[in-house]
């Protein structure tokens, strides 16, 4: 493969081994751009080292938690890195989340320092505050300036050590660390390079790293890039407008992107005349994506696609519907998630854990060395999720054809993705019950043309009164993140249950799901 004698493999064990590797036999390669503003490999180590030794000075060890909270940017992996050096843990925040929530991360992650950008400052301050920790803004002089810094001890990070820990949506109201190792976040990367899987980037690369840091697959996909040695442009955040320009502009070869934000890229203007000819792969997934958009953006874009089915307790994709896939004409094939990734194992089990034959219907489960260690200090959700002989429950209903092709049918806990984000019904359905007209609630997800998948409210009302989207949307304020906000409200007399009275979400979904192909891989 291109470029494959240049990786290191049995060196890049852990992260900071991946940037200080490259930073040692590519020091001038370009590792980032951010906003016109270009840094080296050479260069990013040496920030991170700044951040390390800042870091160090304050008293910071290893298996410490630190937090970041802001949008993309060059600098936050220069924290990224700094954390790594250290064995440190970087828990990133998702900054669409309201400051309770946030609040509620920092308190179970015992959190030892917060990091913002400029835009959060206010916000990470308030948060850490009434905690009495440390608030650091993550800007040019935190990078360059050594004056509180200290002498870095010797490295020696075990690659089964935590690195990264990213909170995932609660069932029950409450999130849940999923804690990432070294080994973890670098797992299927040799194995996809010994496998010779031609849309994995090479040192000549160009990756596109558009999606929040604070997901598994905005800061995953980076260190994809990074691993490869190639250069990473970030931006901010998403802009539909803005990325066709950036993507001709910058010769973007590898990209990853929600099915929402390919759509409003497709259909934004800028698109019409836009050049894709720089792009050879674009990996898509962390959400359902229609049939008519995929075909629409193979047609536009000519590139090849890459489908990725995975989850933050794996550290991304584990599946993935490759190339060849999209252009086999094989009925069906453009419906199902792949097959397992080099380095990963997929199957099918009941109840019981008993692995099913072909085409049998059940919970998907996965074994890889991706697969977390557990949950922080939750051993009652590591109990319900890890089974015998390495296996990890995915929350997921699937089957497995006799070619080893995952056909993902529901969600176990029923989940809605919208616009790429995970909500989970209970957590709203918690928020609403305090309402004072409403006496039964259940949340479910409806078609969206444009994310997917939104949230639908359906609600029992108390006696003489007639909640509406309006009053909801009130008293929710401050409560939920805005992607999690009912988008609309529905009234009803009653919420089927059944014997063991939960409620039956399914029933509840299908009126919106008519005429409509629910897709969730």
């Amino acid at each position: 493969m291109n470029g494959q004698a240049r990786l290191d493999h049995e060196r890049m064990t852990t992260v900071w081994s991946v940037l200080s590797c490259h930073a040692e036999q590519t020091p001038d390669q370009v590792a980032t751009l951010f906003e016109g503003r270009s840094t080296t490999y050479r260069e990013l180590s040496g920030q991170a080292a700044a951040v390390a030794a800042a870091l160090v000075g304050q008293g910071h060890n290893s298996g410490d938690r630190i937090g970041y909270l802001g949008k993309n940017s060059d600098y936050y992996f220069a924290l990224f890195f700094a954390v790594a050096r250290l064995g440190c843990v970087l828990v990133p925040l998702n900054w669409r989340l309201s400051e309770d929530e946030l609040a509620y991360i920092v308190a179970d992650s015992e959190m030892a320092c917060l990091f913002s950008d400029a835009e959060f400052a206010a916000l990470a301050a308030r948060l850490v505050g009434a905690r009495g920790l440390p608030h650091r803004l993550l800007d040019r002089a935190m990078l360059e300036d050594r004056s509180d810094g200290a002498a870095l001890p010797a490295y020696g990070v075990d690659p089964q050590a935590v690195v990264f820990q990213v909170y995932t949506s609660g069932t029950t109201g409450r999130p849940k660390g999923a804690m990432l190792t070294n080994r973890n976040m670098l797992a299927l990367r040799e194995p996809g390079y010994r496998a010779g899987l031609d849309w994995f980037p090479t040192p000549g690369c160009t990756i596109g790293q558009v999606l929040p840091v604070a997901h598994i697959a905005g800061t995953a996909y980076a260190l994809f890039g990074f691993y490869a040695g190639a250069r990473v442009v970030i931006t901010r955040e998403f802009e539909a407008g803005a990325l066709p320009g950036l993507i001709a502009r910058e010769g973007i070869s590898h990209i990853l992107l929600a099915p929402a934000a390919m759509q409003l890229m497709l259909e934004h203007p800028e698109s019409a005349s836009a050049d894709y000819s720089s792009l050879a792969y674009i990996t898509y997934g962390a959400a359902p994506i229609p049939e008519a958009l995929l075909r629409q953006a193979i047609a536009r874009i000519g590139c090849g696609f890459v489908q990725m089915y995975g989850m933050s307790e794996a550290a991304g994709g584990v599946v993935a519907l490759q190339p060849a896939d999209h252009t086999s004409g094989v009925p069906g094939r453009l419906r199902s998630a792949g097959t397992a990734m080099p380095g990963a194992e997929i199957g099918i089990v009941d109840d019981d854990w008993n692995l099913l034959g072909a085409d049998s219907t059940g919970e998907i489960v996965v074994r890889s060395g991706s697969v977390m260690p557990g949950y922080w200090k939750r051993p009652d959700a590591n109990a319900e999720v890890f089974g015998p002989d390495g296996w990890m429950r995915t929350g997921d209903i699937g089957r497995i054809d006799a070619d080893g092709y995952l056909y993902v049918l529901d969600r176990a806990k029923d989940m809605i993705i919208s616009g790429g984000e995970n909500v989970y019904p209970a957590e709203v359905e918690n928020a609403i019950f305090g309402h004072p007209d409403v006496a039964d609630v259940a949340v479910v997800g409806a078609p969206s043309a444009r994310w997917g998948e939104e949230v639908v409210a359906l609600i029992v009302p108390r006696e003489g009164t007639s909640p509406d989207l309006a009053s909801v949307l009130a008293w929710l304020d401050g409560k939920l993140a805005r992607f999690k906000l009912p988008k609309q409200v529905v009234l009803a007399q009653s919420l089927p249950r059944n014997a063991g009275n939960k409620l039956l979400r399914r029933v509840l979904r299908e009126p919106f799901w008519q005429g409509h192909e629910r897709r969730v891989n």
